[in-house]
């Protein structure tokens, strides 16, 4: 919440989205199996062109307390990446006089950018789950299920190695 202070409400204007709602239990159950069908896509793809090899390979945590760790920081990651690149730039875009459609390509776009490090095709993977991430908020406004979304695909590609 200090994140979100400082982000948006030193403005006065804004207000996060707290409250819990019927929408974010709804955009959870469509960005969840997008995100997994997104991943397996491009993961399929990535192996049939390289021959067989993983586009980004991750070990998965060792015991309990790694599990619990991974998790937690799943969650978090999503909650802080989708608070900034839906809620946040999507509120400062608009305030900037941006239609939707430029909204969403601008932020998909800088989504993509921050995961370029994992190479070429976890970039494709964050564009296209990008895109997936930013109609579901544009349609529900609710950034809870999104955030679950996105934590939960995270903490799916560790547990299982992919």
């Amino acid at each position: 919440m200090l994140i979100g202070y400082l982000l948006v409400l030193r403005g006065g204007k804004a207000r996060l989205p707290i409250q819990l709602r019927s929408r974010d239990f709804l955009s959870l159950a469509l960005a969840f199996p997008g995100l997994l069908g997104t991943g397996l896509f491009i993961s399929l793809v990535s192996s049939a062109i390289s021959a067989g090899a993983s586009a980004v390979t991750v070990e998965a945590p060792k015991g309990p307390l790694a599990v619990i760790i991974m998790f937690f920081s799943c969650l978090s990651t999503g909650y802080l990446e989708e608070f900034y690149f839906r809620y946040y730039l999507s509120l400062r875009f608009k305030q900037a006089g941006l239609s939707d459609a430029p909204i969403i390509g601008l932020s998909v776009l800088l989504f993509s950018i921050c995961h370029i490090y994992e190479g070429f095709w976890g970039a494709l993977n964050a564009f296209l789950s990008g895109i997936l991430l930013a109609l579901v908020y544009k349609k529900y406004r609710g950034l809870h299920g999104i955030a679950w979304a996105h934590g939960l695909y995270n903490a799916f590609i560790y547990l299982t190695g992919i």
